[in-house]
């Protein structure tokens, strides 16, 4: 496979080129399927310790809830408390299983997955501490 383009290289590169463009697409689309792999297989890990399988199985409550903390009827903000507890749940399970786990797992691009994790780092930085504190309580942690 290719070379993965980050966003912001196909945007430093003014989005002209088609073929920069083409090769972003595609890694972008094949994003949730690796991630829905990995996800599985981190779940399914016996190296992955059981509490941190339960922090993903209670963000995916968490989203099947019709309460939420933030009604979905409200354009953008409404869907971000859902974002933010899943990147999360997320950042929880890729973190506590470790580099080589998570590697192991992983069927795309390395540096994609960088780039995910980057972005789930971010994401979190965005979760009031109060949040925080709670998931590592329930991960034991």
């Amino acid at each position: 496979m290719g070379e993965s383009l980050r966003p912001d290289e196909v945007i430093a590169a003014g989005g002209s080129s088609s073929m920069q463009m083409r090769r972003f697409a595609r890694d972008a689309a094949l994003l949730l399927p690796n991630m829905v792999k990995l996800l599985s297989r981190l779940v399914k890990d016996a190296r992955v310790p059981r509490r941190s399988k339960l922090v993903v199985g209670a963000a995916l409550a968490y989203l099947a809830s019709p309460i939420d903390l933030l009604p979905e009827f409200i354009p953008v903000v409404g869907l971000a408390d859902d974002m933010l507890v899943v990147a999360l749940a997320l950042n929880h399970l890729i973190s506590v299983a470790g580099d080589e786990v998570v590697l192991e797992h992983w069927d795309g691009p390395r540096d994609l997955l960088d780039l995910v994790r980057s972005t789930l780092d971010v994401a979190t930085d965005l979760v009031p501490v109060k949040i925080k504190r709670l998931f590592r309580g329930m991960a034991g942690a």
